[in-house]
C-alpha cells in the first residue's frame, strides 16, 4: 500500500500543516497590511504577505516560481512603494488620511471579490488532477513556458505601470520642492 492509499484528510502530512500555518501568518499580514493607518508599516507588512506566498510556493516545489515572487515582489515592489513614499513626502507616523470612512463599501467589494475568486478556480480545476509522476509543474521550463507563451502583455503592463508609478513619484517631488523654491 503507498503514502497516498493511506495518507488521509484526517492525516495531513507535515507540510500541509506548514502550509496552513503559513497561510494563516500569510493572511494575517495581509489583513493589518491594508487595516493599519500608516503607511511605512503597511509596506513593511506587505513584505511580511508577499514572503508568505513565497514560502508556499516553497511549500507546493515551485522554487523557481518562490524566487520570482522574492526578487520581484518583496525585492522590488516593495521597494518602490517604499521610494515613491519617501519621494511624496508621505507621512511618517499615524495619518489618518489613510483611512477614507469607506470600510462597509471595501469590505462588500473584497467579500464578493473573494467569493467570485473562488467560485472561478473551483469551477475552472474541479476535475484537474496533477500528474505527480510527470515532469514538475513548478519548473523553470514549464513556468517560462506558461509566463512567455500565455502571460507575455499582463508582464509588460505591469512594469510599465511599475516605471510610470516611479516617474510620477519623481515629478510629485520635484513640483513640491519647485513650489518650496519659489515662495
Amino acid at each position: 500500500m503507498t503514502l497516498a492509499a493511506t495518507h488521509g484528510f484526517l492525516s495531513p502530512t507535515g507540510v500541509e500543516i506548514a502550509f496552513v500555518l503559513v497561510g494563516i501568518v500569510t493572511l494575517g499580514a495581509a489583513v493589518v497590511t491594508v487595516t493599519t493607518k500608516q503607511l511605512v508599516h503597511a509596506a513593511l507588512w506587505l513584505v511580511v504577505a508577499l514572503g508568505g506566498l513565497a514560502v508556499e510556493y516553497l511549500l507546493l516545489t515551485a522554487e523557481f516560481i518562490a524566487w520570482v515572487q522574492v526578487l520581484i515582489y518583496v525585492g522590488s515592489v516593495v521597494v518602490l512603494l517604499l521610494f515613491g513614499l519617501m519621494l511624496t513626502k508621505a507621512p511618517i507616523g499615524r495619518s489618518e488620511d489613510a483611512d477614507s470612512g469607506n470600510r462597509p463599501a471595501a469590505l462588500a467589494v473584497a467579500v464578493a471579490a473573494a467569493a467570485a475568486l473562488v467560485w472561478v478556480v473551483v469551477d475552472a480545476f474541479r476535475a484537474t488532477w496533477i500528474d505527480l509522476d510527470g515532469p514538475a509543474q513548478g519548473s523553470t521550463k514549464v513556468s517560462g513556458a506558461i509566463l512567455f507563451r500565455h502571460w507575455v502583455l499582463p508582464f509588460e503592463a505591469l512594469s510599465v505601470l511599475l516605471l510610470a508609478a516611479l516617474v510620477g513619484a519623481i515629478v510629485l517631488s520635484r513640483r513640491d520642492r519647485d513650489q518650496e523654491g519659489g515662495n
